[in-house]
């Protein structure tokens, strides 16, 4: 998944201007053209992502400063590991400090339980997608660290594809009417609906959708599914599917099963940066 630069350079404004302000009045009291050395390390066993945003939070901040990196995204690294390390002016390290691990805490933390994922389902055909839940104005980078993980990006947003989920059936009145409403409005897109039952899974397979999501079957029900969709349509598990359990639905055979958990329900990897003067 290739990132726009101007995302990155976006986001990065966003947070600095959060957090700096009119000024980073407690960096004022470091002498203006003193220089500092820096290391960033790691306290937890983790899938790394986000070098590109903490390379840019010190762009924005001087472009003097120099990094060099000992991995890249998507490498895992062990707890005590050294990332990088930092030299350049003091005050503009210091400014920013907290917004740089910010963004690699928290997109590490993304692509480390996409690793934990992606490794459950070794082997096997099925890809682990993630979903639209995540951090608001983050949407984009966490997908990018999904897939930095090694799992795999469902729709961008409500533009990309179409997704048809109950609500949507009830307005329209039913899933054939709505899936032929999408196909009048959006032609081009890929059309997913999402069943709860197999008279509904039968009307999907009727309106002749591209994708069917089968909302918290059992694997029993899920193997059932494959069978009477006789591979006419990709299938997607999704619902009370865990680390513990997805080696199960993964070995029924199913096309995807996704996961919101992979942006939603994730821990900041712990980091650190170690200062001292050049």
């Amino acid at each position: 998944m290739n990132i726009p630069l101007s995302y990155i350079q976006n986001t990065v404004s966003i947070a600095l201007a959060e957090d700096v302000g009119a000024g980073d009045v407690t960096g004022e009291l470091i002498p203006e053209d003193e220089v500092s050395m820096a290391t960033i390390i790691t306290r937890d066993n983790a899938t790394i992502c986000g070098i590109d945003w903490v390379e840019e939070v010190f762009a924005q901040l001087d472009n003097e400063i120099h990094i060099e990196w000992e991995v890249t995204d998507g490498d895992q690294v062990e707890a005590g590991q050294t990332l990088c390390s930092l030299s350049g002016n003091s005050r503009a390290l210091l400014t920013g400090e907290r917004t740089a691990l910010n963004f690699l805490q928290t997109l590490s933390a993304t692509a480390t339980v996409a690793r934990q994922y992606a490794n459950e389902v070794d082997g096997t055909e099925c890809k682990v997608l993630d979903t639209r839940k995540t951090i608001p104005g983050l949407r984009v980078a966490q997908k990018y660290a999904v897939s930095c993980g090694g799992c795999h990006n469902h729709r961008i947003g409500l533009f990309d594809a179409v997704l048809i989920k109950e609500n949507h059936i009830e307005a329209a009145g039913s899933i054939a009417k709505a899936v032929e409403e999408a196909r009048f409005n959006s032609p081009d897109l890929t059309v997913e609906v999402e069943v709860e039952n197999f008279d509904e899974l039968q009307q999907a397979l009727d309106a002749n959708v591209d994708r069917i999501m089968l909302d918290n079957f059992t694997t029993d029900q899920i193997v059932e599914a494959m069978t009477k969709s006789n591979k006419q349509v990709e299938l997607e598990a999704s619902g009370g599917i865990t680390l513990d359990n997805i080696r199960q639905y993964a070995e029924t055979g199913v096309d995807f099963i996704s996961i919101g958990a992979l942006t939603k329900d994730i821990k900041s990897i712990d980091l650190s940066m170690r200062f001292g003067l050049i």
